[in-house]
């Protein structure tokens, strides 16, 4: 497996892996997804991963999201981090993460948070073990197929001096 930057080419495979983590009805409200141009408008331009397996394929992406348009939020961004099902439970989670981590320290993100469904646990611990805390759990926040649902927000903060 590989890990690099994502591109435009790219979307049709992240695009159908950000369908399949939809249809799960675990990793986020959204029920469809975006086109290309709707995506790129609303995640920061880097760092934008792809893991690829050995024949080249994406087997998962990861990128973030700003939190805010406010000029002192500027260091704060949101985790979006997909897996191929196919491909669960190898570990290209922790990769893509770990990369993700060590790239938006490089570009000056100090506080990196993830929300996710408390049901969704092997989310929750991927991100406690590359140091994200539980900040809290928001009840009922919004209604899935008209089910109202939890969630849980981790963070973590920048490991280089700020």
């Amino acid at each position: 497996m590989t890990i690099g930057r994502m591109l435009p080419e790219h979307w049709p495979a992240v695009e159908r892996i950000y369908q399949d983590g939809i249809d799960t009805n675990q990793a986020t409200f959204e029920t469809q997804t975006p086109n290309w141009d709707v995506w790129d408008e609303s995640h920061l331009p880097e760092p934008r991963l792809v893991a690829k397996g050995t024949d080249g394929s994406v087997i998962g992406w990861a990128a973030l999201s700003p939190v805010s348009k406010r000029h002192a939020y500027r260091g704060v961004a949101e985790v979006s981090i997909y897996i191929d099902v196919n491909h669960l439970g190898k570990g290209i989670g922790k990769k893509l993460l770990k990369e993700l981590i060590s790239q938006s320290e490089a570009k000056g993100i100090w506080t990196l948070q993830a929300v996710t469904f408390p049901e969704n646990e092997a989310s929750v611990r991927l991100h406690e073990s590359l140091g994200f805390r539980l900040v809290g759990q928001r009840e009922k926040i919004a209604q899935q197929h008209g089910v109202w649902r939890d969630t849980v927000m981790l963070e973590r903060r920048c490991s280089i001096s700020l």
